[in-house]
């Protein structure tokens, strides 16, 4: 019996339709031969040729991460892909040079909360970083060879100056007994190692710790099991004597739970904070009395799920003036908040995507993303943004990118899901009248993740073939409010697959895609939905699974602190742990499968997707497995990313009956003379 047998016969029709057959009429935008602009040329979809390969996708890097500023220089993180994916930090000094603060050789990187972020911070010309390899805490002077400061056996990140007390404060997490993982915020030693002090303890989780201008107080997060983040945190308060000591701890009172994120002291001192009361993340603060007032009510999304560190949604201008970033329903704004009036003034930007706001010596600067690849960082001027920093990327030509069409359709229970659609765009090309494109639908590694409309290579790749790209956010995404983002709990492996059903249903009967070449791909926890979609379903012909959860009880034993109570509040009782997994869920297994994963994935270990691959193998179906053996711990080269984009690409031409273009390697799949063409 298939899962959810009254969700598939309320379905029958929509999944009847999506599995159409050739004689239904189509909707086509293709045209003949006769009326082709010289040099087109009619070809299949997903046979076209594209500018956009593998080394484009994988080898161009604008993945810039945290911001400092600090002495008159910023500082910011990014991935040097011609280095393996290793991460360094640049500095852009006062005269608008850009240096090498940290080479991408040393590989900083915090595995804190498993999946880290805020790896650094500046103080002077000295910066303090955590390197990937040994979780070790770095003093990185000029001139000086990289000294560590922390014990073996601890990870360091989201670290402050307290410059009075001549340390830093840090969350740390502390792995010496591998049977007991503790938390707790710490003061650091600046000059020499040792154990450091510990300056708060007892919950289980840490983050964000910010000290006031007078370096008088400090405010930190705090969360226990079995929440999350973005589920209920605890926002606390405290003084800071002259030696750095700790002292009169005090939980801020709120009237209301909910997610406290993102606290910020105003250049007078006043407390500031994000929090989801009123199903929005909106800013609050602290008044005199401290007492809880709403800075400003809004439907919209001033933080993110904090699955990292160090995210800044917002930042002082000055005394009375903030700047920040919201995101609604997949559409994001900059505005400039006066704090005493409430008056908001937006800044006219047109970004897809803004991050990491961060007060500089004289404005606010940010990380910004449009949806055509313009990828930088910007300072605030006046009611608009200014480039100061962008990477030197190929330019790609405009003709050959396809842009997102937001799209929000019904599904289950009567609830609205989103997504955005990229059609086929290739000038060069064009399908035989009434053939309609494949879909490749893409699922965030959420499961409170969020697709944005920022633009990616990794989508251009398929659209300049002659996909059609969906990415979804399925219930359970952020970006629509804490409502939204609960509907996936007790409903992991449920909703979010009935959500890209649903979503596939719509676009086969809107004429967008073709119902016979429909595959479904995702990274972990997406990964997860995408094996669940054609275990549960026959609407897909094809998944894809990137170091995907195949077995929900096997993730369960391998979890980690951060996610080891997660998985309760996102599918409930232990029985709907086999009921939701496809390794147990074999019979219904029956499309082809790419098992793609990375040999030293400590959170999805090649054990899990190995299992699968072996059952289904034995079972006859068509599979494929292919593992990335890269030596760091969690992370993918370039080169192997670039040899899985193309084995997906083989993967779909052999299951869509179609010859990609060009030289793309042949992917071995087994069982393939048992294919079932749709």
């Amino acid at each position: 019996m298939r899962f959810l047998i009254a969700s598939i016969l309320t379905f029958a029709t929509l999944l009847i339709t999506v599995g159409c057959d050739a004689s239904k009429p189509k909707h086509t935008d293709a045209v003949v031969s006769e009326s082709l602009p010289a040099g087109v040329q009619i070809a299949d979809f997903g046979s076209w040729n594209s500018p956009v390969t593998a080394e484009h996708v994988y080898d161009l890097s604008d993945s810039i991460g945290e911001i400092q500023v600090t002495a008159g220089s910023l500082y910011f993180t990014i991935l040097d892909a011609s280095n393996e994916g290793r991460r360094g930090v640049k500095r852009i000094e006062a005269a608008g040079t850009v240096v090498d603060a940290i080479p991408s050789s040393f590989d900083i990187g915090s595995r804190v909360h498993e999946y880290g972020g805020a790896p650094f911070v500046a103080i002077g010309n000295s910066l303090f970083a955590t390197k990937q390899s040994d979780q070790l805490l770095y003093r990185i002077a000029p001139n000086q060879v990289p000294f560590p400061l922390t014990p073996a056996g601890t990870r360091h990140a989201d670290c402050i100056s307290n410059s009075k007390a001549s340390r830093l404060i840090c969350v740390r997490e502390d792995h010496r007994d591998a049977d007991k993982v503790v938390n707790q915020l710490v003061g650091i030693n600046l000059s020499y190692a040792d154990e450091g002090s510990v300056l708060a303890s007892g919950a289980d989780f840490y983050s964000t710790p910010v000290i006031s201008p007078d370096q008088t107080k400090l405010a930190w997060i705090t969360w226990d099991h079995p929440n999350m983040p973005w589920d209920n945190t605890k926002l606390w308060l405290a003084e800071l004597d002259n030696k750095g000591a700790v002292v009169n701890v005090k939980q801020v009172a709120t009237e209301q739970k909910g997610s406290i994120t993102q606290p910020l002291f105003s250049p007078n001192g006043q407390l500031y904070f994000v929090a989801d009361y009123t199903n929005w993340w909106n800013i609050y603060r602290l008044n005199e009395f401290e007492q809880t007032e709403v800075v400003l009510t809004q439907e919209a999304e001033f933080a993110v799920a904090d699955w990292q560190l160090g995210h800044h949604n917002y930042a002082f201008e000055n005394e009375h003036t903030l700047i920040a970033s919201y995101n609604h329903e997949g559409e994001a704004g900059l505005i400039r908040i006066d704090t005493e009036s409430g008056v908001t003034d937006p800044i006219a930007v047109d970004f897809a995507e803004i991050t990491y706001v961060t007060k500089s010596d004289d404005g606010v600067v940010f990380v910004g993303a449009k949806e055509t690849p313009e990828k930088g960082i910007y300072k605030v001027q006046g009611r608009s943004a200014q480039l100061i920093y962008a990477p030197e990327l190929t330019v790609m030509d405009p003709n050959f990118i396809s842009r997102a069409e937001s799209v929000s359709f019904t599904t289950g229970n009567s609830d609205t899901a989103h997504g955005y659609l990229y059609k086929p765009v290739n000038p060069d090309f064009q399908a035989p009248a009434g053939q309609e494109p494949p879909l490749v639908m893409f699922l965030h590694p959420g499961p409170t993740a969020q697709a944005s409309r920022a633009f990616r290579r990794d989508i251009q790749y398929w659209t300049s073939r002659g996909f059609a790209v969906f990415d979804l956010n399925y219930r359970g995404s952020t970006g629509f409010g804490r409502d939204y983002r609960n509907r996936l709990y007790g409903n992991w492996g449920k909703s979010d697959v009935e959500d890209a059903v649903r979503a596939a249903g719509y676009l086969v009967n809107n004429g967008d895609v073709d119902g016979r070449k429909l595959a479904i791909r995702g990274t972990r926890a997406g990964g997860f939905t995408a094996l669940s979609a054609v275990a549960y379903y026959s609407t897909f012909g094809a998944a894809v699974s990137y170091s995907g959860i195949s077995d929900v009880e096997l993730f369960r034993r391998d979890s980690h602190k951060f996610e080891s109570h997660y998985l309760e509040t996102l599918i409930g009782g232990f029985d709907n742990y086999k009921r939701r997994s496809a390794m147990n869920n074999l019979s219904g297994v029956n499309e082809p499968l790419l098992l793609i994963q990375g040999g030293n994935d400590s959170l999805i270990p090649a054990e899990q997707t190995l299992q699968l691959y072996n059952a289904v193998k034995k079972k006859g179906r068509p599979v494929a497995y292919l593992e990335l053996n890269d030596n760091a711990v969690n992370r993918v080269t370039t080169q192997s990313k670039k040899r899985a984009l193309e084995s997906e690409l083989s993967f779909y031409g052999q299951v869509f009956s179609f010859t990609p273009a060009g030289d793309v390697p042949a992917l071995t799949i087994e069982n393939i003379e048992n294919l079932r063409r749709r």
